[in-house]
């Protein structure tokens, strides 16, 4: 029979110290890990993506490009090359006060997208 989650809120309020809530916030923390790994595991470097519209800031998004490799800091990041026309639409956008990109750069390189604001797509 399977455990409800008033049993397992129930289970937590019961717990004697700190030290016991902190190992179930642990075994939490990591579920959560397998969970976002499972979720995203299509996302890997090589694959075409668009990133998505809860990204931040709002002008990178809808932008097209290169999965690159996952950040060593951890798996939840990863550095997006964006093809040519991105580029382009990034380097004019009027709102883009923070990425300065050269006439001759073809591709530009972002790092540390969240994996998560990255939609796989198909060519």
């Amino acid at each position: 029979m399977p455990i409800t989650m008033a049993e397992v809120r129930h289970f937590i309020s019961q717990l004697p110290d700190p030290t016991a809530v902190a190992q179930v916030q642990e075994a939490a923390a990591k579920r959560l890990g397998e969970i976002d790994m499972a979720a995203y595991a299509g996302v890997v470097a090589g694959r075409r993506a668009r990133l998505n519209d809860s990204l931040r800031p709002a002008f990178l998004r809808r932008l097209t490009g290169t999965v690159q490799e996952r950040s060593r800091r951890g798996n939840r990041r990863a550095g997006f090359l964006l093809d040519e026309e991105s580029t382009r639409v990034l380097r004019t956008d009027s709102r883009n006060s923070r990425y300065r990109i050269s006439e001759d750069t073809k591709r530009f390189r972002l790092s540390d997208i969240p994996v998560a604001c990255m939609d796989v797509i198909e060519d």
